[in-house]
């Protein structure tokens, strides 16, 4: 009897995954519903129908039971994440902050993408000739909303 409780047990916590976890028809909730029932099956098989049938409504009970369960909120709360994300999003330059021509400086290595430092503001920028080191001294190219082009400038 110890077998068919332990299948009944893992196709139940295979379903509850697959309903919370996986969502869809995965290997979690097929691999359920395989063991679910072949723990029933066995019941059956094992000890008769009278012990195969409250086999069954045992586990038809259980699996609601631990559905409901696992699906009120008040189980979730204690996993959920509750800091706040207080980020912006950068909604554009304004001509006067960076326009084509300006001059900065790498932060980080552009390889194409990068941080820059470009009128006290640090902004991230795409290099149009490859790979630029940290601490380079750069040219503003092209400013498209908030998509700042750059090239190296060179020394003499």
């Amino acid at each position: 009897m110890g077998i068919i409780i332990i299948l009944i047990v893992l196709g139940i916590l295979l379903f509850v995954i697959e309903f919370l976890l996986v969502p869809g028809v995965t290997v979690a909730g097929i691999g359920g519903l395989i063991l679910t029932v072949f723990g029933v099956y066995k019941a059956f098989e094992d000890y008769g129908s009278t012990v195969g049938v409250w086999v069954l409504i045992g586990t038809i009970v259980l699996s609601v039971f631990v559905i409901a369960i696992s699906l009120r909120a008040r189980t979730w709360n204690r996993l959920m994440l509750k800091t706040d994300i207080d980020g912006t999003v950068d909604t554009g330059l304004t001509e006067e902050q960076v326009k084509k021509g300006d001059m900065g400086t790498t932060l980080t290595r552009l390889a194409p993408m990068g941080k820059i430092l470009v009128n006290g503001l640090v902004r991230e920028a795409k290099s149009i000739e490859g790979y630029v080191d940290a601490n380079s001294e750069i040219e503003i190219v092209s400013v498209e909303g908030t998509r700042i082009s750059v090239k190296p400038v060179k020394k003499a």
